[in-house]
């Protein structure tokens, strides 16, 4: 499956974004997504998951209450709203899928990675 992940750029603190991951190539239902972040100089890290029905979702603490994460199977798209923006949220943010059933934290268990889209929070 390919993915292609936008709607990143800069905002202000406390401000919104809402980030895309369009999936191609295969049947984007059948596999759960995650959103992950790298910010400069820092490992990749986890920020959330979702699992392929959408019912159940999984966030890391640091986005817990600011970011939602949804999936519209029909578009083959995953979201990830960002509000309440911070400048800690900087980083590069990159959707993956997962062939698998229950919800991934792990970035070595995702299949797929879209190229990334930069979210730049100025203080």
């Amino acid at each position: 499956v390919q993915l292609q992940a936008s709607g990143g750029g800069l905002m202000q603190a406390g401000g919104s974004l809402r980030l895309s991951c369009a999936a191609s190539g295969r049947t984007f239902s059948n596999y759960v997504a995650g959103w992950f972040r790298q910010a400069p100089g820092k490992e990749r890290e986890f920020v959330s998951t979702i699992i392929r029905s959408g019912s159940i979702t999984y966030y890391a603490d640091s986005v817990k209450g600011r970011f939602t994460i949804s999936r519209d199977n029909a578009k083959n798209t995953v979201y990830l709203q960002m509000n309440s923006l911070k400048p800690e949220d900087t980083a590069v943010y990159y959707c993956a899928a997962a062939l698998r059933s229950l919800p991934q934290l792990v970035a070595g268990a995702y299949d797929y990675w879209g190229q990334g889209t930069l979210v730049t929070v100025s203080s």
